[in-house]
């Protein structure tokens, strides 16, 4: 039986997971697109996903058909403008989750709690709940900032390889936000040496002057995202920072298990 035949039986047929085949097949190529940077050729994906390339073909013409990915006139595929719909509306319903787990931190700790996601080459801050001290810091949910100046930024970016981080540093520049911002690209992957042998990341005084934020990521989160607190220099202090550290990777640990399960609750 010819090769395209066999695909199509096989993709009707219902996965090992009791999911329908081809749409988990289809999803898959959708993610290794996103994992290569956006745009692929048939070859390549075929290569990674070991589907032969009938399969992968039939599959991206309904992609096509659908507007989630479209098809390049170098004859590659890119991921399609439909896609910006879904991630919008998922970015607002993690951060919607990920609050009763934001307002853990707050009462656990006394300072905001933060989360954020790594968007391109930009920090995009989902969520907050703030601190109930009436001296507290507040960073407005869908807000945009550089990797290099915030303690979210540099946990999301520890375990990227060193030539990734500098490319990304040379398209977005290194602009100091205060005089204790990392400007070089050196000295940022050292600070990134010091987030994966510590386990958490700091950003002290180079956002803002008089403010410390501690950061960690969710470990298998299904996007690259970090849960954060920020609060006055003065409370969040070295002593301050061992009983805080444990408290955020509890958290963040708890909200990894519900982010991956089909309906999370704190």
């Amino acid at each position: 039986m010819p090769t395209s035949s066999a695909s199509t039986t096989d993709s009707a047929k219902s996965s090992a997971s009791g999911g329908v085949q081809s749409l988990e097949r289809a999803f898959d190529l959708l993610e290794r697109m996103a994992d290569a940077g956006g745009e692929v050729g048939l070859s390549e994906l075929s290569a990674s996903s070991g589907l032969p390339l009938p399969t992968i073909h039939r599959l991206m013409r309904t992609l096509v058909a659908c507007g989630y990915v479209r098809q390049q006139p170098n004859r590659r595929y890119a991921l399609g403008p439909r896609l910006i719909r879904l991630g919008e509306s998922a970015s607002r319903l993690l951060g919607t989750w990920a609050r009763p787990y934001l307002a853990r931190l707050v009462d656990e700790t006394g300072e905001t709690a933060n989360m954020a996601l790594l968007d391109g080459d930009e920090i995009v801050y989902v969520a907050q709940v703030p601190s109930k001290h009436s001296m507290r810091m507040f960073t407005e949910v869908g807000r945009r900032v550089l990797p290099h100046s915030t303690g979210v930024g540099k946990a999301l970016l520890a375990h990227t390889p060193a030539d990734e981080v500098r490319a990304l540093l040379s398209r977005t520049g290194m602009p100091a936000a205060t005089e204790k911002t990392i400007i070089t690209p050196d000295g940022f992957l050292e600070a990134l040496e010091d987030v994966r042998r510590l386990g958490y990341a700091m950003d002290d005084n180079e956002q803002e002057i008089g403010v410390r934020c501690i950061a960690v990521t969710i470990p298998d989160s299904p996007t690259a995202a970090a849960i954060s607190i920020s609060g006055p220099a003065g409370r969040v202090t070295e002593a301050a920072k061992e009983r805080i550290v444990p408290v955020l990777q509890q958290v963040a640990k708890e909200l990894s298990q519900a982010l991956a399960s089909s309906g999370p609750t704190a």
